[in-house]
């Protein structure tokens, strides 16, 4: 939002913190257009660190929840794998 900030980080990290800067920059933008244009920089800053930690935690929820299913999924694979491989070996005796 017209603020320019410097950051001492690894050569390897730049490419991703200015990324995330951009991010951080439409975030407060659509903050700033979304609501009265009287909000201080710091306001609008924390009104965008709450959206962005809003689907931050969102997708955690959604990624646990992913993980699960798979989970449960492999569990249930290695089952049914298990019991055609006890099932063959029954036979061949």
């Amino acid at each position: 939002m017209g603020c320019e900030y410097r950051f001492a980080c690894r050569p390897a990290e730049r490419d991703d913190l200015l990324e995330a800067a951009r991010y951080l920059d439409e975030q407060m933008r659509e903050v700033r257009d979304h609501t009265s244009k009287l909000l201080s920089l710091e306001a609008v800053a924390v009104m965008a660190a709450l959206n962005v930690s809003n689907e931050l935690l969102r997708q955690r929820r959604l990624s646990a929840e992913a993980n699960t299913l798979v989970d449960r999924q492999v569990g249930d694979l290695l089952h049914k794998v298990d019991a055609v491989l006890s099932k063959a070996e029954s036979e061949e005796l």
